[in-house]
């Protein structure tokens, strides 16, 4: 492990911002348009899957001469009509300027379409303070695939154990493991049963606890 972390590549949607409410919506009522009804699917059913994934498992569900592409077109501009009701998760905007401000690099690594992850970055406010994004239209696979982490470590010339990846999903968390980076999982009443299937490096209650957890890992690698 390195002396001390140099970057972290943040999860967005579920991490940053509560945005599985305008996902969900988004896919509800573009489906909709298509003759699609999808309200009976629980609101965090694909939580951390990318919509490729999710368009194969709802695929029977769906119009016969409905193409992929075309349906997430119009779930994608759903969402972004509707970003401007994105809220911040608690501690997320301080926590990312508090790290701005120490000199941290970050970046932001998500399974959502760059419509989406600009969407989202302009509601939260913070552009100013990441280096880059990397979207699902950067990669060939998304998570629980390591190449968008593994492309993010590239992007910033270190290796992949100087990096803390903040997840919260197991999907995340797989992803960021494979390729190499310090996974801390932000546990919530919604995916704290994820637990179980996972191995992060570390567990947090808050986005704020990032910031002890840093100084404190380095400070520990430090003395070891």
């Amino acid at each position: 492990m390195p002396a001390r972390f140099q970057a972290i590549a943040w999860d967005i949607d579920g991490t940053l911002v509560d945005s599985e409410p305008l996902h969900h919506r988004a896919l509800v009522e573009a489906s909709l348009s298509f003759g699609t009804d999808l309200r009976d699917l629980p609101d965090m059913a694909f939580r951390g899957i990318h919509m490729g994934d999710v368009w194969h498992l709802l695929r029977n569900r769906l119009p016969a001469a409905l193409d992929e592409a075309t349906w997430a077109d119009a779930i994608n501009r759903h969402y972004v009509a509707g970003r401007h009701g994105l809220s911040p998760l608690p501690g997320a905007v301080d926590t990312i300027r508090a790290l701005h401000l120490q000199g941290l690099r970050q970046v932001c690594v998500s399974n959502s379409c760059r419509l989406v992850v600009d969407a989202n970055l302009d509601a939260l406010g913070i552009a100013d303070c990441i280096v880059f994004s990397i979207s699902l239209d950067d990669v060939i696979e998304g998570k629980p695939s390591p190449l968008p982490y593994s492309m993010a470590a590239t992007r910033l010339g270190l290796v992949p154990s100087s990096i803390v990846a903040v997840e919260d999903s197991a999907t995340g968390i797989r992803s960021a493991k494979a390729a190499g980076l310090h996974a801390v999982f932000l546990r919530t009443a919604e995916n704290d049963g994820q637990l179980r299937d996972i191995d992060p490096d570390r567990s947090v209650d808050r986005l704020a606890d990032i910031l002890p957890l840093v100084g404190a890992v380095a400070a520990q690698v430090t003395q070891a």
